[in-house]
């Protein structure tokens, strides 16, 4: 039903115009042909009553009294002759009959037709019933050989011959003639009627469409108001959804990678500090320190070695609070939070970054500030890592609070379908970055690793 989803998608008055045409048009042409048939109609009926009068007036005095029903004398019929074949009448009439009721013909102008009889038709049995008939037409009657043979249309009149006392028809004058200039005159008939009704139709429709128009404009601009607002609703409904499920995910995840930090961390402290400590611990219990006979070097270089240990782990507690502490960022530009990564990662480890950074956008909020801090910072740690440090660059755009930063390295790249789910880096940085409504984008290669984020910050006081 494609055509019907067409159809409704159409405007009121798109519709109304194509339906109301076609209705139109089919009603144009009925009343047309209606119209027309009923001019023509009265045009002929008009031009054949008024030859149907002339001809009666000239020959009814020469019919003798028809009250018998018999064929024409010979007088009669010579003087009928004589008048029909002469002067204009002769030369407009090109056949004359008179009919008894029964079919015969009583005289002609055609003589082998006098005597005749012939089945009688719906004409001439409407012409004994007392009504004038007049046709335009090819002549298609058995007795009308001669007028057929013509083969062009003629005026066919069936004229009552009645009693003056009683009315009664007593025979029908048949007569054709040529009617010069009928067919011009129903031609005009027919032009003027096809125009009237072409030209009242119009009208018509026209008046309605303007009305139709004016009220599927108002009915479309309020359509299109409500599907802009229905839009609006709908797109609000779907983006707040798609928080809440983002926001679902992001509180489990972040159970859940809160949960690794910590097994993590514990774990740091258990194979690093803990370890010193524990070495340290053993030392103290050891034979040199406890036996009070030996020799002072001895005891000096073991205690060396218990503090050699216990400073290796203080330096390794200071590393790993460093990582979970963060620096004063709230009021920093995206200038001195890059800056204050790179430089801390490279005296680190002591390789160089290439840093370009173009900043003109507004106040970002603090939230936006420590993603771009942990973001930088973990993706550096995995350029050094996995990426051998080589080629190392930063590049930070921020205009009109469209945030992109970008850390890349010419390394070996890795497999990203080998990163574990729940690996904290990457994993760490995706869902840091998604919960706050922004992208993250990893591409690597045997060219080396590029890692980006790009997000529209919140405002500040958001």
């Amino acid at each position: 039903m494609n055509w019907l989803r067409r159809w409704n998608a159409r405007s009121l008055a798109s519709q109304f115009f194509i339906a109301g045409g076609l209705i139109s048009m089919a009603v144009m042409f009925l009343v047309g042909i209606l119209v027309t048939h009923l001019i023509e109609e009265a045009v002929i009926h008009n031009s054949g009553a008024a030859t149907a009068l002339y001809v009666d007036s000239v020959v009814a005095p020469l019919l003798p009294d028809m009250q018998k029903e018999s064929l024409l004398d010979e007088a009669s019929a010579q003087a009928l002759d004589e008048t029909l074949g002469q002067g204009a009448l002769g030369r407009r009439l090109v056949s004359f009959k008179l009919w008894r009721s029964d079919g015969t013909i009583l005289y002609s102008n055609e003589k082998e037709l006098v005597g005749r009889k012939f089945t009688v038709s719906d004409k001439l049995q409407r012409a004994f019933a007392g009504s004038l008939v007049a046709r335009y037409e090819i002549a298609s009657d058995p007795e009308s050989d001669k007028e057929r043979a013509l083969g062009k249309p003629l005026m066919e009149i069936y004229n009552p011959v009645l009693q003056p006392w009683s009315g009664r028809a007593v025979a029908v004058l048949e007569f054709y003639e040529t009617a010069e200039g009928l067919s011009d005159s129903l031609a005009h008939a027919r032009l003027r009627s096809w125009g009237a009704v072409a030209a009242l139709t119009a009208i018509f429709f026209l008046v309605l469409s303007a009305l139709v128009f004016r009220g599927s404009r108002t009915i479309e601009a309020q359509r299109k108001d409500l599907r802009e607002r229905v839009n609006e609703l709908s797109a609000l409904l779907a983006e707040n959804r798609g928080l809440q499920r983002r926001l679902q995910r992001a509180s489990q995840r972040s159970a859940a990678l809160n949960e690794t930090y910590l097994r993590s961390i514990g774990a740091d402290l258990h194979d690093g500090p803990a370890q010193h400590i524990a070495y340290a611990s053993l030392r103290l219990d050891s034979d040199v320190l406890i036996n009070a006979s030996t020799q002072p070097e001895a005891r000096e270089k073991e205690l060396a070695w218990i503090r050699s240990s216990l400073a290796e782990a203080m330096t390794e507690i200071r590393n790993i609070c460093s990582g979970l502490v963060l620096p004063q960022i709230e009021k920093s530009s995206i200038t001195e939070i890059v800056m204050r990564v790179v430089e801390a990662h490279q005296h680190k480890t002591e390789t160089h970054v290439e840093t370009v950074i173009d900043e003109d956008g507004p106040e970002l909020a603090p939230a936006v500030k420590i993603c771009i801090y942990r973001f930088a910072q973990e993706a550096l740690n995995n350029a050094y890592r996995h990426g051998g440090g080589i080629q190392q660059a930063v590049k930070a755009v921020s205009h009109n609070g469209h945030v992109r930063v970008e850390v890349s390295d010419r390394g070996d790249g890795f497999d990203p379908t080998e990163v574990r789910p729940t690996s904290l880096g990457l994993v760490g940085l995706r869902e840091r970055i998604d919960s706050l409504g922004g992208s993250f984008e990893v591409k690597t290669g045997e060219g080396g690793t590029t890692v980006t984020m790009i997000f529209e910050p919140m405002e500040v006081g958001d």
